[in-house]
């Protein structure tokens, strides 16, 4: 048998495992599936050393004291040994009915939403003048950062101490001859919630300001450029390259303005105390947790109004997560596959 004709039979003996029904019609093989390979114990054991730590860390520090307060909301409990008081959801229920609850509820929702009103436009215009080239522009922004790293108390009591009936600001007001101008900034109850604002305003207005000035970096000059040679003006610019490049960095400040003014509570607590702040109109979730629960000694009714304030934060962070932030952080949770 020549060379030829083994090669020939070799080939038919083959072509017969892939021809199916006779014919010329030939039927591809089925692909070969690939076995994935696990992890090893290698890369367990890596896997456990990096994220025990940290895991550890978020159980006792997070989970076990949420788990705690929700337990000891079920009971009357003055803070002195085990609680035996059952009273099961009976202090939810009072903190769900009660109006003073309520107004602080209605508090924190407005400085939320005023918090993003005031500080988000003017930080965002302001971050955009300064990442311009300009003579002293390290300068304006160490100072306009200032603010953000004094301390609560500091600003609290500073505050205050201006805002007081006869404070510096009335004092000011009556010698330039607007004292018809003059009120009562702390204790007005018109005028608490806004003078709150004010005072959040000046205090965290930096950190938007450098955070945006943070994102702006990331965005190419190379677009800007190219959109002044065919034209376009530097607000034109601004608008239809820069804002919507810097939208994920103006999405997580947002997130964080959201966070933090549910859970505000120092300055609050500083400037107006543990009594006024009801009576002014600046409660808060948390300064009527301390109020009631702590002050009262009625812990176990302070420890009820954790969890819903735990809840109440968790059920905002998680819709905004699904409906805001899903798109930027999608590529960085998968890698850039669509799940």
């Amino acid at each position: 048998m020549s060379v030829r004709e083994n090669s020939l039979t070799e080939s038919g003996t083959s072509g017969e495992l892939a021809r199916r029904g006779g014919g010329d019609t030939q039927v591809s093989s089925p692909p070969v599936r690939r076995r994935r390979k696990g992890l090893g114990w290698a890369g367990r054991l890596e896997i456990a050393i990096l994220v025990g730590p940290a895991l550890l860390v978020f159980l006792g520090f997070v989970i076990f004291p949420v788990v705690a307060a929700a337990y000891y909301g079920f009971f009357r409990w003055q803070g002195y040994g085990p609680p035996t008081d059952f009273v099961g959801f009976n202090n939810y229920l009072l903190i769900l009915q009660d109006p003073a609850f309520h107004a602080a509820l209605s508090h924190n929702a407005f400085i939320v939403v005023m918090s993003l009103v005031l500080q988000g436009p003017a930080a965002l215009l302001l971050a955009l003048l300064l990442n311009r080239r300009m003579r002293g522009q390290s300068v304006i922004r160490v100072l306009i950062f200032v603010p953000y790293v004094i301390a609560e108390v500091v600003v609290g009591v500073g505050w205050s101490l201006m805002l007081q009936q006869r404070g510096a600001l009335n004092g000011f007001l009556e010698n330039v001859g607007l004292s018809g101008l003059e009120q009562d900034w702390l204790a007005n109850p018109d005028i608490a919630i806004w003078t709150l604002m004010v005072i959040i305003t000046w205090k965290y207005f930096g950190f938007a300001v450098i955070l945006f000035l943070a994102g702006l970096q990331g965005i190419p000059e190379e677009l800007s450029e190219a959109a002044a040679i065919d034209g376009a003006s530097f607000w034109q610019t601004q608008w239809r390259i820069t804002v919507p490049l810097l939208g994920p960095t103006v999405r997580i400040w947002a997130f964080l303005s959201i966070i933090g003014s549910l859970q505000l509570f120092d300055l609050v607590y500083i400037i107006w105390g543990q009594y006024v702040a009801s009576t002014a109109g600046t409660s808060t979730m948390a300064t009527y947790m301390v109020s009631e629960g702590r002050n009262s000694g009625n812990y176990g009714y302070g420890s009820a109004v954790a969890v819903v304030l735990f809840l109440i934060s968790l059920v905002v962070a998680l819709i905004y997560q699904r409906f805001v932030l899903r798109r930027d952080t999608a590529g960085a949770l998968t890698g850039g596959k669509r799940r």
